[in-house]
């Protein structure tokens, strides 16, 4: 019956609330139990009600309340499944809400590590709002156009570093642990509210209009410190200028996150990313944060600062973030970067078109279109109206309603104001309503850079001979051109003869190109014995991808070389998902067994590396180095129950493409029936989650 009500109540009072309800400010005192994975505490809502309403509700996800009261004094409530509600008549005025709360959030709080652990080391616990719902963590607003002024006290083992949303006031003691308290000065929605605890050192860099910009890493990456945050204090700069309003909060804060849900995510002045992105001057060259440090800044004010009202208007968070983030990189890359960025992304836009026939302004729209289309929409704008008229719309159009929400038409009469000429209902149709990508529009837009008409002039070579193109490619591998040209080049000969196209390749490796190097070792798969030495030098490139694929295509190529590959490659880790040493192990194991002995005159024994290979697949390192360890260590140790065991552990965890492949791999094995008693003799060593998890696997009908 209570159930009943509740939903009735739900029904009346959520479409409704926010207009007649304003959250004013929350306290919060909390505290997050690692081992249990439970969060609990207070808080306190301070409220106008606007207009009578029978009911308030706030949204909290499998929570327990008690001493809920309304203006100091006991109030009912009735708790549901994901929302807390108050049915009784309030009156126009202020009121102040207080309770006490207890959660397991399955979702929105993640614990990485285990914490009963006395050592420190990745232990991690963090949070994820958008798209999961705070409220599964803290009882808040699902609905992103109440927005709130929230400050947040966090109890927490004194061992941890504790980072949240605005500015740390003070530290205190309690116990064994240490109370952090952070405040706000200015609303914002509660997916933006965020908590990440670690063993974290940071470094503080101030802006150029005197924002503190707070960078923060673990320990052991400190010498990673530099290349993982390289522009950092640039693109912050840039975008300050070129918005014109000021950063919005208190300070900046950076934070990694080992198996984070996505590249970056914009809390309000705390952005959390993946740890992916924390890499050395090499992986620099690989993979970087730029893009995503300036996309993830460019939040705070296109979706933190401004938020859209609904889903269907989603790009003017994501499609801002997106194209700011391109004119953060134009800045710090330059201008063939940035249009080369634009044409990969109207290839993807145009083919996705074949089959995507929802448009950008649709709740259900693509990511592809939520983010690339909606900057594409943008910087046709931007080039129609030029750079000043837009700047100054964009300017008003954030001054006009910051701390508020907003739709499309808001920002398009912002830019009607400043270009009156502009047809915006012509824009809207093109761009926003009709799931169509205008190529030959953007192409236009394209061949304005000099450096893609020579790329798009060069990609029609593929026409002529290699004869006919062979003193222009020569020409154009010494040319000072940004690498795709060159790239086009070799991708264009990768199956000439190699005498005939000898003089090219050795051009291509002298541009001493990072890139262009690579795609010599991407197309140059076959080896004459002559270019051995010089494809040998790939082995020293700064890129990981490179030696990676040199690597592997000499020890194809020259069997009777592999000892001195194995000896060159003996200290190489690669990027955080391991990758060059899991190769090197392989191909270590795979030697042995081609010389038939374990006695070898150089390297570790083949027990250790077999042994480290096992720990790689285990709890202990992220899903992406687990991943890579188990797809190698199924192949030359299938059986080994430790393995077996890591995988069926994989099915429990929380990032569900990790999960996914996981419950795909035992699924594979199974088919084979040693295989299904190897899994069912593991079902006594499991934890309750695990056992549950392979038990419907092994109740699948094949």
């Amino acid at each position: 019956m209570r159930l009943l009500i509740s939903l009735l109540f739900t029904a009346i009072t959520f479409a409704q609330q926010t207009s007649k309800v304003d959250f004013k400010t929350c306290q919060g005192n909390i505290t997050v139990d690692p081992i249990e994975k439970k969060v609990f505490g207070t808080v306190k809502y301070v409220l106008e009600v606007k207009q009578d309403l029978d009911s308030i509700r706030i949204d909290a996800q499998n929570m327990q309340f008690h001493s809920v009261q309304m203006n100091a004094k006991n109030a009912q409530f009735i708790t549901a499944k994901n929302h807390l509600l108050l049915p009784q008549t309030y009156k126009k005025g202020k009121y102040v809400l207080s309770f006490s709360y207890e959660a397991s959030p399955k979702q929105t709080m993640y614990f990485n590590g285990d914490f009963s652990n006395e050592i420190v080391s990745n232990q991690q616990v963090w949070t994820q709002g958008q798209g999961k719902f705070t409220s599964h963590w803290f009882p808040s607003f699902d609905d992103v156009n109440e927005k709130v002024v929230f400050n947040i006290n966090i109890s927490f083992d004194k061992r941890f570093i504790v980072i949240a949303n605005g500015v740390l006031k003070a530290i205190l003691p309690d116990k064994d642990k240490k109370i952090w308290k952070y405040e706000m000065q200015k609303p914002m929605s509660s997916y933006l509210l965020a908590m990440a605890v670690g063993d974290f050192t940071n470094k503080a860099i101030g802006s150029k209009s005197g924002i503190p910009i707070q960078l923060f890493i673990q320990p052991r990456d400190t010498a990673k410190f530099e290349p993982t945050y390289r522009y950092s204090k640039e693109i912050f700069d840039y975008l300050e200028k070129e918005l014109g309003v000021k950063y919005p909060w208190q300070i900046y804060k950076q934070v990694p996150i080992e198996d984070f849900l996505y590249g970056g995510m914009e809390n309000t002045s705390c952005t959390l990313f993946a740890q992916d992105y924390v890499v050395d001057g090499i992986g620099f060259n690989d993979r970087n944060y730029v893009y995503v440090n300036a996309h993830e800044l460019a939040h705070q004010w296109f979706g933190d600062l401004i938020t859209a009202t609904s889903g269907k208007h989603h790009w003017l968070q994501e499609g801002f973030a997106t194209y700011y983030g391109l004119l953060s990189e134009r800045q710090v890359f330059g201008d063939d970067y940035f249009y080369h960025q634009l044409y990969r992304n109207s290839l993807q836009l145009r083919n996705a078109a074949k089959t995507d026939t929802i448009p950008v302004m649709h709740e259900k729209a693509s990511t592809l279109s939520f983010y690339q289309k909606g900057a594409w929409a943008l910087h046709f704008i931007r080039e129609t109206i030029g750079p000043k008229a837009f700047q100054k719309a964009v300017k008003t159009y954030l001054k006009k309603y910051q701390y508020q929400n907003v739709e499309t038409d808001q920002f398009l009469a912002a830019i009607k104001k400043e270009a009156p000429t502009f047809d915006t209902a012509s824009f809207k149709k093109v761009w926003l309503e009709d799931y169509h990508f205008p190529t030959e529009v953007a192409n236009e837009l394209l061949r304005k850079n000099a450096f893609l008409q020579v790329l798009f002039e060069t990609q029609q070579l593929r026409k002529k001979t290699f004869l006919e193109n062979k003193t222009k490619f020569s020409e154009l591998l010494q040319a000072k051109l940004f690498y795709p040209v060159k790239a086009e080049i070799l991708y264009q000969i990768k199956e000439i003869p190699f005498q005939d196209k000898k003089d090219l390749l050795l051009l291509a490796l002298q541009t001493n190109d990072v890139k262009v190097r690579q795609s010599v070792a991407e197309f140059t798969t076959d080896i004459p014995l002559e270019f051995k030495a010089d494809y040998e030098t790939l082995l020293d490139d700064k890129s990981y991808d490179t030696k990676e694929m040199a690597f592997m295509n000499l020890w194809k190529n020259f069997p009777n070389e592999r000892k001195k590959y194995l000896l060159k490659a003996n200290d190489w880790m690669g990027n955080n998902d391991k990758s060059l040493r899991v190769l090197y192990i392989m191909a270590f194991l795979n030697y042995t067994d081609e010389q038939e002995t374990n006695n070898l005159d150089f390297g570790p024994p083949p027990l250790k590396l077999f042994s480290e290979l096992v720990r790689y697949t285990s709890p202990n390192y992220e899903s992406s180095v687990r991943q890579n360890a188990f797809l190698n260590a199924l192949t030359i140790i299938p059986k080994n129950p430790d393995v077996l065991k890591n995988l069926v552990n994989a099915t429990t965890h929380y990032k569900w493409q990790f999960s996914k492949f996981a419950r795909d791999e035992i699924r594979k094995l199974l088919l084979q029936e040693d295989f299904r008693l190897s899994f069912e003799s593991l079902l006594p060593q499991l934890n309750e989650n695990e056992k549950v998890q392979l038990q419907k696997l092994l109740d699948e009908k094949p």
